[in-house]
Order: structure tokens, then sequence, then C-alpha cells
């Protein structure tokens, strides 16, 4: 039944291709083919593609050869034959599907080769946009049996047709491509009347289906061309391109024959212009083939080897190559120059560049290969040759030599481990002969010396089937001991760094391996060759966007880029933002620190940016176009730009904002806060939150926590770092309380101090906060914790400096109503003091030797520095080893009011900036 089948198709198709006048006589409709029992095909006699449209060549020919090419008459004996003139003259362009996907798009393509002022020139052409893809469906629905493979074919039809007359409107060159498309339209449904009987196609059938879309296309374009002026013939690749089968979807091109091919197509018709069908060649026997996929580009390239061209030119719908995918990577830049190898790695790893072997044929000649935007001539495009530009080397530094960054996604790792691996010849062979065995591909190889495991790469998909095959192959040596596991590890993405002698530069992998530290990424596995052009790692695929942006940000940004979210627009939080806006061009221009808010969020509401808001009237956005605020939608959106960096900086003194910390931290964001909360809170949430803070990468800041802009956190743990041993802390911790009682001299009541510091701003929103004690409290249990001690906040000893009756009360105004109430007491505890030569303050006190803390209202003589200060003023004595009760290390200075809180939270943001890379 089999052999009648065969039988039945080879004589079908026999009948078609001897009773069909259009296939002896139109042009460039591909071969007559007719398929005898064991496969072969036979060429039919049939004239030069070239012969009927050379009449649109009238410019060169004469009214006689323009009349006997309309017959189909051979004039080569009437014509002096004509020599292909190789060399520099020639330049090459390739057009992919998608710049001819229309008739506005053919048209733009022509009149880009019109405007070319290239001597003589080459236009290779695929098929229109999905085309390709239509002609493979039809084949396949044949196949199936499908009869909707009818409908397809008109879908076809109508497309080219529909094409063809908005592009050429009425004429000659139109009647006669519609006459040739109806042909070759038969041809084909009687060819896939016939795969539909037999339920098969060859892939020599399928090959000459397909390459139809590429007949049709550059058919149209040749007319389009002559239509602007430019005399032009087309020519059917499969007449001179010959290519030998060499493996799955692989060709090999034949240059000797093709030449030679090339040289006679050319002698009988020479034009300074000729368009290309690409994708489709001839076997050494005369069969139709393809290219296979990506196969117009590699047309173009052979065209030039063939032509010994100036340059290729790769027309697509991009601005050139990328240093990282721009879908990924928004600040990916357009690289000026790739080397051929370059090139061939950054495709290997999914870049959009070419495919590998489409350098091959040019490399020959050292033919430069250009990648250009058809809808933006105006860029100039990224070219590959033999060397990169040697100007983009610059000054040699780490940066300089990597060109860009790839990703590969739906990666599994497979590890095979074993202390019976060391030392014996042949596992690994036999390891990846069985990985060969199941068909799978290996992307990544990584192989420790100590010989005692194989890592590599493999897609995902192709795992579990590896694994399967691995412990069949190496069952006895699991059982035995000698080999312990064969391990997947899957979700797992690769990421590619790629440039000219990037593995022999200093710093290199350094740089990238820092990169990916400081945005907290995890590498589960490396890979460096000493062809000096990749350094391959592999990181968890959720990680796989942002390790590329942290790379390239770190490789190709000047600027470090800082994407900052705030929570606590109020009085710090505001003046934070104030104070960004005058100092953004600063920070970029002089500290090369691009500083960019991405959100902003109260209790209420927030509004979020893509690309960083306009800190000029951010109180506008946030008012007018702001949303419901949603903690969990802030932080994914400071998770989701495209900048590496993510720094959230909470300037509320809320308790809920803190307990966020820990999860901000597990997600790679930083965090810089004059909240106190978090470091006051209960001891075991401290200690987890500082633990996996000191795990990762991530940076944790709260200088502004204790007395506002003054250094007092780096000051304990500078001398704590250096080896000092601390004896005791003490000091004026609160800005408020300090200008109360620095006000507090006889000249006014106590209450009316307290009016007048709410009004100025120094207070919390209700004094009481501050009076309370409970805010020197926190500054406390923060630096005894600092100081190593384990003290929770109820640990603290606080003076209640208010009576309770007042602490009570339920209102703000109704406090300071009744406020007045306490002045004669505490003017009592003045006097008393002053009259013995001293005065009250309300400090606080960390006792390291005692373990233990407390704030309290003392008198201090008048000459102790404490009583020196005047205004906000704080200050903080440190008794240690090196610095004595006589001579205390002593930080004084502003320590209250939103300038210098939001400036001591500035300092810490340019000291994270510092840490990621800005210069310092």
């Amino acid at each position: 039944m089999a052999m009648a089948v065969s039988f039945s198709l080879s004589s079908a198709t026999s009948r078609l291709a001897l009773s069909s006048p259009h296939l002896a006589s139109h042009n460039a409709r591909g071969d007559s083919l007719a398929a005898s029992t064991s496969g072969s095909f036979l060429r039919l006699p049939r004239p030069s593609p070239c012969k009927l449209q050379c009449q649109g060549t009238s410019r060169v020919r004469s009214k006689g050869i323009q009349a006997a090419a309309v017959t189909g008459v051979d004039l080569v004996e009437e014509r002096k034959e004509q020599v292909l003139p190789r060399g520099a003259s020639w330049s090459v362009h390739k057009f992919g599907g998608t710049c001819v996907g229309t008739s506005e798009r053919i048209q733009n393509v022509a009149k880009i080769i019109v405007e070319d002022s290239s001597v003589r020139k080459v236009a290779v052409v695929s098929a229109m946009s999905k085309v390709t893809d239509m002609m493979y469906d039809l084949l396949h629905k044949a196949q199936a049996r499908d009869d909707s493979y009818i409908a397809a074919l008109d879908a076809v039809f109508k497309k080219h047709k529909d094409t063809a007359v908005a592009l050429l409107e009425d004429g000659e060159d139109l009647k006669k491509f519609l006459g040739i498309l109806e042909a070759d339209v038969q041809n084909l449904r009687a060819m896939l009347r016939a795969i539909c009987i037999a339920g098969h196609a060859t892939e020599t059938f399928e090959d000459w289906v397909v390459g139809h879309g590429e007949l049709w296309s550059a058919q149209m374009l040749a007319a389009a061309v002559r239509k602007r002026g430019l005399p032009c013939v087309w020519m059917d690749a499969r007449d001179v391109l010959v290519v030998t089968p060499s493996g799955r979807q692989q060709v090999d091109p034949d240059y000797a024959a093709s030449e030679e091919k090339l040289d006679k197509w050319y002698s009988r018709f020479p034009s300074d212009t000729v368009i290309v069908t690409g994708f489709i060649a001839s076997t050494p026997e005369n069969i139709p083939t393809t290219l296979k996929r990506d196969g117009s580009d590699l047309s173009a390239a052979i065209m030039g080897a063939l032509l010994q061209a100036s340059k290729v030119t790769i027309w697509t719908d991009v601005d050139g190559v990328f240093s990282a995918d721009p879908r990924k990577v928004s600040e990916a830049v357009v690289l000026k120059s790739l080397s051929y190898q370059e090139a061939w790695e950054m495709s290997y790893f999914g870049a959009n560049v070419l495919h590998p072997r489409t350098t091959i044929p040019v490399m020959r000649h050292n033919i430069p290969v250009t990648i250009r935007n058809v809808f933006n001539v105006a860029a100039p495009g990224t070219e590959i040759g033999r060397f990169s530009d040697p100007e983009s080397l610059g000054a040699h530094s780490a940066a300089d030599f990597v060109k860009g960054f790839a990703t590969v996604d739906n990666i599994a790792l497979v590890n095979v481990e074993g202390t019976g691996m060391a030392g014996v010849p042949g596992t690994a062979s036999d390891i990846f002969d069985t990985v060969k065995g199941v068909g799978a591909n290996v992307v990544m190889i990584s192989q420790a010396s100590s010989e005692h495991s194989v890592c590599f790469a493999v897609p995902e998909k192709e795992s579990e089937q590896v694994r399967r095959a691995l412990e069949k192959k190496f069952r006895r040596e699991l059982d035995t001991g000698r080999l312990s596991k064969v391990e997947i590890v899957k979700n797992c993405c690769i990421l590619a760094a790629v440039g000219q002698r990037m593995a022999s530069t200093p710093g290199v992998s350094a740089t990238l391996f820092t990169a990916l530290a400081k945005a907290n990424i995890n590498v589960r596995a490396i890979a460096q060759g000493c062809s000096e052009y990749n350094i391959t790692v592999v990181v968890d695929q959720d990680d796989s966007i942002r390790a590329l942006k942290a790379v390239h940000s770190r490789f190709y940004l000047s600027k470090t880029p800082l994407a900052v979210g705030l929570v606590g627009p109020g009085l710090i939080g505001k003046t934070l933002l104030d104070q960004f806006k005058d100092q953004a061009a600063t920070l970029k221009e002089n500290f090369n620190i691009d500083l960019r808010v991405m959100g902003i969020t109260d209790s209420n509401i927030m509004y979020l940016d893509e690309s960083g808001l306009d800190l000029s009237n951010w109180r506008e956005l946030l008012e007018t176009k702001g949303v419901p605020a949603d903690m969990a939608k802030f932080t994914a959106h400071m998770q989701s730009h495209s900048l590496p960096n993510t720094v959230i900086i909470d300037c509320t003194a809320s308790a809920r904002v803190a307990e966020v910390y820990y999860d901000w931290v597990k997600k790679g964001i930083h965090i810089i806060t004059p909240n106190k909360k978090a470091n006051s809170g209960p001891f075991d949430q401290y200690a987890k939150l500082r633990e996996l803070q000191r795990q990762s990468y991530i940076h944790y800041f709260y200088e502004a926590t204790v007395g506002a802009g003054l250094p007092i956190i780096s000051t304990l743990r500078g001398l704590l770092e250096t080896g000092d041993k601390i004896g005791k802390v003490e000091g004026i911790f609160s800005g408020t309380l300090s200008y109360i009682f620095n006000s507090f001299n006889g000249e006014k009541t106590f209450s009316q101090i307290v009016t007048e510091a709410k009004a100025a701003g120094y207070t919390e929103p209700d004094p009481r906060d501050d009076l309370s004690g409970m805010d020197v409290a926190r500054k406390v249990i923060i630096l005894a914790r600092e100081c190593g001690l384990q003290l929770e906040l109820d640990d603290i000893k606080v003076d209640k400096l208010l009576p309770e009756s007042l602490q009570a009360l339920g209102s703000v105004n109704e406090f300071l109503d009744k406020l007045p109430s306490f002045d004669e007491e505490i003017e009592a505890r003045r006097k008393e003091a002053d009259a013995a030569g001293e005065v009250l303050r309300f400090v606080g006190i960390v006792d390291v030797k005692a373990n233990e803390g407390s704030v309290k209202l003392v008198r201090l003589p008048k000459t102790d520095p404490f009583t020196q200060l005047s205004g906000t003023d704080n200050i903080i004595a440190f008794t240690t080893s090196r610095y004595t009760k006589d001579q205390r290390l002593i930080v004084r200075g502003p320590g209250a009011g939103a300038e210098v809180t939001a400036a001591g939270v500035f300092s810490d943001l340019l000291r994270l900036a510092s840490y990621l890379g800005a210069p310092s």
C-alpha cells in the first residue's frame, strides 16, 4: 500500500509538470518538478527566470531585444558576452520579511535601493512577513489531509494580489506578475492536492512549496524599483546558489559551483541592480532546497562573498545590535561595532544578531556586515567586522572590553557528582555521549579541577530525559556509591557577558560578580573559556532580568543609578524631596549619581512612575494622579523598573512600615530611614532583620535615627570596629528637649516654650511623644544594641517628666491648654538647680558595663559641656578605653528640625551610592 501511494504521487506530479503550459514558460515560479518513485526530481526545460521581467530594463536594451524578451527568445548569441565585475563596486542589501510586509514597506525598500550611491548593488529579499509560516501551514494541513489548506492557499494568493495591485497599480508589470502569481498558485494547488492524497511530503517537496514567498516578493520589489526609474533585473537564486545538505537543518555553500553559475547568469543578464530571492537555493543535483531558518541572511552573505562586495547591509526593524535586550533593559544602547566573534557569542546566547553561520561567507573576504533599521535610515547601525572599532576600547578599562549581555531563559543545571569520578578517564565522555544519545543540547559546561563533579546546562524541557538517561547509564556506579547523585536544578537562566579580549583584561570578572553581588543575586555556576570573548554565569530564573539590569548598568551607565521610593512625604519627607530636586543635577554632573524617585506613598495615597517623577511638581502629581496607597503594590513597583539599584526611604514614625523592612531586604531593596521603630522594637525582630541584612549585600542605613544629621551611629561603629571598648554613652539625644531646656532659663514659662517649639516644627505633632521621654528611650535602646546589649525597650528606666494627668489627655489641643498647670512644678525644680549653680537637662545613658540604659532629668554644673548648648543642639559623649572620663569623645551639633534630619538621610543615600559604585 505504501508503494502504491508513492507511485500515485509520482504519477500525479509528473502529469502536472508535463501538462501545465505555465511550468515551461513563465519566469521564476520555481522548477517544474516530477517525482519518481525514488524521490528524485527532474528539472524540465525552461527559459531563465529573468527573460520576461528583463523587459523592464528598457533604458539599457534596444527595442529589438525588448521585443525578443517578451516572446521568451534567448538572445545570448545576439549580444556580446558580459563578464561579471567582482569587487568593491558591489554592495549587498538584505531585506527581511518585516521590511517587505506591505506595499508601503516595499515602496520604502525600493526607495532605499534607488538612493544607494553604490556603483552596483544586489538586494536579497525574504518572503513577505508571515508568508513563510503560512506556506509551512499549508504543508502541514495538506499532510494532515485537512482540506482547509485550500482556503489557506487562497489567503496567500489574496495577500500577494492585493499587495501587487496597491504597489504597481495598472500597467504591464502588474499584469505579468498577476499572471505568474495565478499560475504559481495553480501549481501549488495541484502539488498540495497530491500531498494531501499521499498524506506525506518529502523535504524537497516542502522546500519547493515554501520557497514561493521569496519568488513573489522579489518580483514585486524589482517592479517597484523599475517604477522608480532604476533599471534592474531579478534573480531566482536557485539558478545560481548551490548548497550541499550537511546535517539536520544545515547546508554548506558550494562556492566554486556557485561562482561558475553566477558568471553564466550575469553573462546573459548583466545589470548594475539585481534583486535576488533569499532563503532558496539548489543542490548539486539541481534539486530545489532552502537555506533553512535565517536563510535570507545567509543568502546575502553568500552573495557578498561571491561578488567580493565592499559591504553587506542587513536591514531589519531595529537600529542595530543592542548591548542588551531593550525589552528587558530600557537603557540598552546600540553598539557601534562588533567583531565577528563577538557577534557569534551574542547570537548563541539569544541576542538579536546575525546567526553565526551567516558570518562565515563574509569572513572569507573580510566583508563588513552592518545591521540597520529600515524604518530609521538615519541611524548608522552596528558594523560587524574582523575587529571591533579600536576607538571604542577607549582607556582600556574593564567596561571598555565588554560589548553586550544576553540571557538564555528556562535552563536546568545537571550536576553529576561523586568521588569515583576523580582521575577516572572517560567519565566525562560517557556523560556527554549519554546526553547526546537523547538529543539534548548542552548549553554550558562547568567542571571543577577536583574532578569530583561535572555540571552542565541543558534546556529545562530536556532535563528530566537527561536525568533518566544518566541514571540508567550510571546505575552501577550510583548503586556502589562511586557516584553520589545526578541532580537537576531547574528554573535557571544563563547570563553571558561578551566582549573582545574580555577574559584577559584584569577587573572584568570582578566587576561582573560585584555587580551581581550588590544586586543580591546568587550565582549557581560559572564558565569562562580561554577564547577571551565570553564569561557565562547561571542564576535563578526569577533573578534573570534583575541580573541583566545590574551588570548592564555597572558596565554601560556612566552614572550610578538609584531608584528611590519614599514612604512618608511629611515634614521630613517633603524636605528631603526638595533637597533631591535642588541637588539632582549636581549629583549627576559631579558625582555620577543618577537619582530617580520612582514612587511616593503616605498612608492614604501613592503615586508611581516608570522612569522617575518630576520633583518640581511631585505634590501636584500625588494629589491629582495618586491612587489609593497599597504597600504591596508600591514594593512590587520598586522591583519592576529597569534600574538595578533600589532603595526605599522611610520618613515615617510608623511601626507598621518598619514591619515591612524584612520583606524589603529579602527582595533586595536597600533601606534608609530616620524611623526608630524597627531598631527599637522587639529584640527578636531587630536581630532577625540585622542577620538577614548582614547575610546579603543589601544596605540598611539609619544614621538619622539618633542625632538627626550628626554622625553618632557611624562614630560608635568606628570605635567598635577599631577595637575600642565602650564604657558609657551619654547624651542629650532629643533636639526638642534640648531646645526646651536650653530656653528654660526663667524668662518664659515651660508651657510657652513647648508651644513655641511645636510651632517651629521642633516637636512631634504631639509634643507628649517628646516630653514623655520615649523618643530618647528609643535612641538609647538603638545605641545600646549597637554596643551589643540585648535590651528591650521596657528595660530602659525613664524618668517621667509630665504628670500622668497631662499624659492621659485625649487631644493635643487639650494637652496644650492644660500644660500651664505644670509650669509651677517644673519652675520650682529649675530655681532649685539654679541656686546650686546647676541647670536641668534631659539625658539618655547607655551604661555598657552595667548592661543597662536610662533616661533621666538631671542637674548638671553650668561648666559641663552638656550645659553649653544652644537651640536644638544635641551632644553625645563616648567614654571608652581610649577616651576616658576626663577626655570623653564628644559629638555636638544640631539634632532636630526637618532640614538637618533630611540632610542626615540624604547623607546616608550618598553613602549608599558610593558603596554601589559612585565615586566617594
